[in-house]
């Protein structure tokens, strides 16, 4: 029980306090391993995980690499340009971009950074809803964010492949992809035609992003696509290790523009390394002491092994509504899968399905990703425009887990 109070203390603490929570993850490992656990620090240290450390490290460090070089704006441009005299198709550009900026590899966060105030100014200039924009800006990074090249694809796939249960990436990706293709279609028929309120102040930054749609990519933007372009090959037809792929073309992209480049190591996601490495290297010692196993017995007999998802399913959303989806995914998983071992659940089924519950939720206002529109709508009262994130937010949380379940893991229970 002290070292599940810790976990719940963790949550809570990294949640309301600006503290990154890997780091109290790994204070708690060495703390309730050592003193609780009776481990080792040798054995502490076997759960580092180190070939997901080099993923991350990897692929963010490529494309902080290729943002500078100014190749991620040029894919944005190339998607934007498809909306000239269709103002309508702009949602749906975004979220496609959205999509393959997180299928191959950029952080969901960094992929909504990168076009929310894009999106945002779009949506003032043409009077769309800022909420249906921004909220498929988010659905679009998420639907593409579990594919195998993606880091939260590679974390879940990493998690199952050291167990006993297997289950398809593209099976992962699909699930992803089209829930939140019929969220953002759902999202579009009911909210578009919503009158936006009126505008305040001016400004007009969609000319400067309009500015930047007519340049042609340079050498070094075609070498960097050339790049991306032999990772995807590498590591989906060779199956080589994308960490270190995308190490050696940033790299590369780094020796031939080092000006630029100077400071491309500080677009490495190290908050979330630690994050993603301190709840892993946790949750490895609550394996490693049997306690997951122990949690996930009691659990699968609180009832039926289907109502048991669908609780699951409702907890991580509401939990990932208020803290890191990425750290809730570490720790939930390796719960569900001694009741999958022990059911005849569907492992793909309901792995999905966790995945898909605790991302959908990111549109809250107090995820990094809602922050994110919430700071970057334009021409909105902002105490309006909350309460508007808030409420679409609270009918994801209601509604994303049921959907997710029916979808998912009752058809083949």
């Amino acid at each position: 029980m002290i070292s599940i109070g810790a976990l719940l203390v963790m949550f809570v603490v990294g949640t309301v306090l600006p503290i990154n929570l890997g780091i109290l993850a790994f204070v708690a490992t060495f703390t309730v391993g050592t003193a609780s656990l009776g481990l080792t620090e040798d054995e502490i240290f076997e759960g580092f995980p180190a070939e997901l450390f080099v993923t991350i490290v990897g692929v963010t460090y490529l494309f902080s690499v290729a943002r500078r070089n100014g190749t991620i704006d040029w894919l944005v441009a190339a998607g934007v340009r498809l909306v000239r005299g269709k103002v309508a198709l702009i949602p749906w550009v975004l979220f496609l971009v959205a999509a393959l900026l997180t299928a191959f590899g950029t952080f969901t966060p960094a992929a909504v950074a990168i076009l929310a105030p894009i999106g945002m100014n779009f949506a003032y200039r043409y009077k769309l809803n800022p909420l249906v924009v921004g909220m498929m800006v988010i659905s679009g990074g998420h639907a593409g964010a579990f594919s195998p090249l993606a880091v939260s694809g590679a974390l879940v796939l990493g998690l199952v492949d050291k167990t006993e249960l297997h289950i398809s990436a593209v099976t992962l990706f699909s699930a992803s992809f089209l829930i939140n293709l019929v969220l953002s279609a759902l999202t579009y028929v009911l909210l578009a035609k919503r009158p936006v309120p009126p505008a305040e102040g001016a400004g007009e930054t969609a000319e400067e992003q309009e500015v930047a749609v007519s340049g042609r990519p340079d050498w070094r933007q075609w070498l960097t696509l050339a790049c991306l372009a032999v990772l995807v090959i590498g590591a989906l037809g060779f199956h080589l290790e994308i960490g270190f792929l995308a190490l050696a073309a940033g790299a590369l992209l780094a020796l031939v523009d080092m000006k630029r480049q100077e400071r491309a190591v500080d677009g490495v996601s190290w908050s979330t390394l630690l994050l993603v490495a301190g709840m892993m290297t946790y949750i490895a010692v609550l394996e490693k002491a049997g306690i997951i196993e122990n949690i996930s017995e009691h659990a699968a007999g609180l009832g039926a092994p289907v109502a048991v998802a669908l609780l699951l399913c409702f907890t991580v959303a509401v939990t990932s509504a208020f803290a890191s989806s990425t750290a809730i995914l570490t720790a939930i998983i390796p719960i569900a899968v001694p009741l999958l071992l022990s059911s005849h659940l569907s492992a793909a089924g309901l792995i999905a399905a966790l995945a898909v519950s605790t991302t959908i939720v990111d549109t809250s206002p107090f995820s990094t990703n809602g922050a994110l529109v919430l700071s970057n709508a334009r021409g909105v009262d902002p105490r309006r425009f909350y309460r508007q994130v808030i409420g679409y937010t609270g009918g994801i949380v209601a509604l994303g887990p049921i959907v997710a379940w029916g979808a998912l893991v009752l058809p083949w229970s």
